[in-house]
């Protein structure tokens, strides 16, 4: 790998952790709706093999799915770091 091509995979690894800082706040679950004929909204999480539940109510249910989309935009972008990460440390580049 050309000199030219670390800095490059270094500068995306950058753009990648000033996405995270701008990320905001994150939770790990599934806004649900439980109930047949009164169905309502709550926030699944499966924690130590257990389902907890939070009651979000409609005022709620934006926030709580806006959090679960920041934490899986979280998962993505860890992801595509570890990637580059691992080809630069394979090169022994700086990182």
């Amino acid at each position: 790998m050309r000199k030219s091509e670390i800095a490059g995979r270094q500068r995306q690894v950058r753009k990648l952790q000033e996405a995270l800082g701008k990320l905001g706040p994150v939770m790990r679950g599934t806004v649900v709706v439980i109930g047949t004929r009164n169905k309502q909204p709550y926030f699944s999480l499966n924690k130590d093999k257990r389902t907890r539940l939070i009651y979000l109510g409609q005022k709620r249910v934006a926030l709580a799915t806006q959090y679960s989309q920041n934490y899986k935009q979280l998962l993505a972008i860890v992801e595509e770091m570890t990637i580059l990460n691992m080809e630069l440390l394979r090169r022994n580049a700086d990182l």
